[in-house]
């Protein structure tokens, strides 16, 4: 088996050049799949791209047609939808034609542009997801209500996760390692395969910055939200109880299906880069690239399509109803206060309230006492003391 050759260096000129010869694109030779191995790896691209085209259109649709979906939270959201659909619009369907004939098709500079795109749009879901998970620590633990009608800090958290992932994808077209054919030579993607300092620099870099810290602020911020609600729920019942179990739940397929598509792509770049040449095999290299890309599929079905409030919009644009089948939708814009007050009684007892409600009046909002809590007044001997959670409510 054979990799393509690059050269050590980018081209002086601004002019972008891939580092390989048009003779490699033209006669495919970049592996050694069998055509049956060709077909079925064109299959499965044309699953996943179909999937995630659909996917993700019918979340951008939902968002535009109904106004109700139309918070600070569900636009992070659109933003991980909108860079799964140019992946499957930009992306897909030129490997898919390439795992079809056996070679790459559109050429060098189309090969350079291919692994431009789809890396900065892989970037940006991945950046974006972890600002998502931010974005849901700092609502839920924050220690004031979150206002479901100020977009400054969702637009804010869009423009860093394009900008960002920008910074990380545009120095391989100026020299910092370079765009080319990957594997088998159906895709392209960043040049793991020189193992100059110069090209092994941006890997590295590329695997902290891209992946490994997106992880880490992913694991950390629903983390600290699971012990959050976890101590809530060891004195509350039902609701609270019924919350960790979905959000446990959640997280976990989250955490599972982020390792299950990157991980193995990530590593499988390390290797090419740190390893011996041709330690990584055609068949090796290509399972990790549709992996990777089959993240457009279920990231609308794990943050979207598991929400209650986009599952109604969807049964509603199902029956062509312009409004939501329950009213209850309008209430995911409100915010919940689970509140925990241990109290000090005269025995030096404690007696924990605790309520996993919406504010029921004007008063509780303004004071921040959650129905649910002891009307009686504390004493003087008593001592007060609240931990408030602000959640969304959206049952």
């Amino acid at each position: 088996m054979a990799f393509p050759t690059f050269s050590p260096s980018c081209s002086d000129s601004i002019s972008v050049t891939c580092k390989s010869t048009s003779q490699q694109y033209e006669t495919g030779q970049h592996g050694n799949l069998s055509p049956t191995s060709h077909l079925l790896v064109a299959v499965f691209l044309g699953i996943i791209g179909s999937l995630g085209f659909f996917n993700n259109l019918l979340v951008l649709v939902l968002f535009c047609h109904y106004k109700v979906l139309r918070s600070p939270i569900n636009l992070l959201l659109m933003n991980i939808s909108l860079s799964d659909l140019m992946v499957c619009i930009l992306g897909t369907p030129f490997s898919f034609a390439a795992s079809t004939q056996g070679r790459w098709l559109i050429g060098e500079v189309g090969c350079v542009w291919y692994g431009f795109v789809n890396t900065l749009f892989g970037t940006v879901s991945l950046v974006s997801l972890a600002v998502l998970s931010y974005e849901r620590y700092y609502t839920m633990l924050g220690t004031t209500e979150a206002d479901v009608t100020n977009y400054r800090k969702a637009w804010i958290g869009i423009m860093i996760s394009w900008v960002y992932s920008l910074c990380w994808t545009l120095p391989p077209l100026f020299g910092w390692s370079s765009y080319g054919p990957e594997g088998t030579g159906i895709t392209c993607s960043v040049n793991w395969h020189s193992q100059d300092a110069i090209n092994t620099s941006y890997i590295v870099c590329l695997f902290i910055f891209c992946l490994a810290i997106p992880f880490m602020v992913i694991v950390y911020c629903y983390g600290r939200l699971l012990i959050a609600i976890k101590q809530i729920s060891g004195v509350t019942k039902g609701s609270a109880r019924t919350r960790e179990q979905r959000v446990l739940i959640m997280v976990i397929v989250m955490v599972v299906c982020f390792l299950l598509c990157w991980l193995p792509y990530g590593i499988m770049a390390l290797i090419a880069t740190f390893g011996k040449p041709g330690l990584i095999t055609p068949t090796a290299s290509i399972i990790p690239s549709v992996l990777a890309k089959s993240s457009t599929v279920y990231n609308p079905i794990i943050y979207i399509f598991l929400n209650k409030q986009f599952y109604r919009c969807f049964m509603s644009l199902l029956k062509c109803s312009n409004t939501p089948q329950t009213s209850s939708v309008k209430g995911s814009s409100k915010i919940t206060k689970i509140c925990l007050t241990p109290r000090k009684l005269p025995n030096n007892n404690t007696l924990n309230a605790a309520s996993t409600k919406p504010p029921t009046s004007e008063e509780d909002k303004a004071s921040g006492v959650c129905s649910g809590s002891p009307s009686h007044a504390v004493n003087g001997n008593e001592q007060k003391n609240a931990l408030t959670l602000v959640v969304h409510y959206t049952s």
